[in-house]
């Protein structure tokens, strides 16, 4: 009977891929957080990649180039003004050669001067490796509503 080597091979196929690539995405991603709580163009000009197609939360679907225009006319912020960090929790990634997904939970921590406040998003990012390059050429991020756990 040769149902041995056909069962190994299906094992095989149904694992995750190793992400071999994990530790310089996770960078990526924090770092991309980091700037993004800072309003950073040139941070959102880095990852983002030029045929990105991203659906935020509120369903509005968009490119980088109208990510870049919000960010680039978007006020100076004042020192009055809240200030948002963005961190990712349970991050998740799976690489399949020069693509890799991303998915992890946003954090949005919002403090102003009497409060705090924290959103959670549940994100998914596909990267894409050219020229050995990463950059996301698909985002998709989902509020969390807040009396739901999340998964």
């Amino acid at each position: 009977m040769h149902t041995f080597p056909l069962l190994i091979t299906l094992a095989l196929l149904a694992t995750t891929p190793a992400a071999k690539d994990a530790p310089t995405l996770t960078t990526m991603l924090n770092d991309f957080l980091a700037g993004a709580s800072q309003n950073d163009a040139a941070v959102h000009d880095r990852f983002w990649a030029d045929d990105l197609i991203y659906t935020g939360s509120s369903g509005r679907r968009i490119g980088k180039a109208d990510i870049l225009k919000d960010v680039r006319s978007a006020p100076a912020p004042t020192p009055n003004d809240p200030k948002v960090v963005y961190t990712a929790e349970d991050v998740r990634i799976q690489q399949y050669g020069n693509a890799a997904l991303v998915a992890f939970r946003l954090v949005a921590t919002t403090t102003s001067a009497d409060s705090t406040s924290v959103s959670r998003y549940l994100n998914s990012g596909m990267f894409l490796k050219r020229d050995g390059r990463w950059q996301v050429v698909g985002w998709q991020a989902t509020k969390i509503p807040s009396t739901t756990e999340s998964q």
